[in-house]
């Protein structure tokens, strides 16, 4: 584990987890043996990853988050306020189902908003977001806009996160950075290039 990282006191890190450098662990968060967290990752005040959770470069965990084993975030995540990562389908109190759990990847650059609820087995597309208290139950596509319950999809966002606007010429624009997209049949493409040093 590298030393070029900050654990708040109250903090509790098992044997056996990986800490990147330029990480920062905050008030009374748990990391359960076997997790990776990646360099300059954030993690908030109650929040509890493992065992066995990769989190990748960059990520922001805020307050009050549980990554349970199976879910996977790769660089760039952030993940709001309270937002819920669950990692059974059926559960019962009375019924082991550990042998069951259902892998959950949260791809590179996407935002899962507050309070919003991500249900095991799903697939979180690069760059996508999640509304606050959005229930995803299913695969989200990459660049795609989630709100609601269960969560639907109402539009696109760019890498910015910013939603897309459509220009007279038929592409798709981001009103923060200029960026443009094409929508292929429910596949958003890039048009522009990453900016320099990107990690995608």
């Amino acid at each position: 584990m590298s030393a070029d990282f900050f654990a708040h006191p109250t903090a509790v890190i098992d044997d056996g987890v990986e800490v990147g450098p330029g990480a920062r662990i905050w008030h009374f968060a748990h990391l359960l043996s076997g997790t990776r967290l990646g360099a300059g990752s954030v993690v908030g005040q109650n929040v509890m990853i493992g065992p066995d959770v990769t989190v990748g470069a960059g990520c922001k965990i805020q307050n009050n988050v549980a990554l349970y084993k199976g879910v996977t975030l790769e660089n760039d995540v952030f993940c709001g306020p309270s937002c819920v990562f669950t990692n059974v389908r059926t559960p019962r109190a009375f019924i082991e189902r550990k042998s069951e759990f259902a892998p959950t990847l949260v791809r590179t650059g996407a935002t899962i908003g507050a309070n919003a609820t991500i249900v095991c087995g799903v697939t979180i597309g690069a760059y996508a977001l999640i509304g606050a208290g959005a229930v995803i139950t299913r695969d989200v596509p990459a660049h795609a806009l989630m709100l609601g319950t269960p969560a639907r999809q109402a539009g696109w966002v760019g890498r910015a996160g910013e939603r897309l606007t459509e220009s007279t010429d038929g592409t798709l624009v981001c009103p923060r950075t200029g960026d443009r997209y094409r929508d292929d049949n429910g596949t958003l493409t890039p048009l522009d290039p990453p900016p320099q040093g990107d990690r995608a």
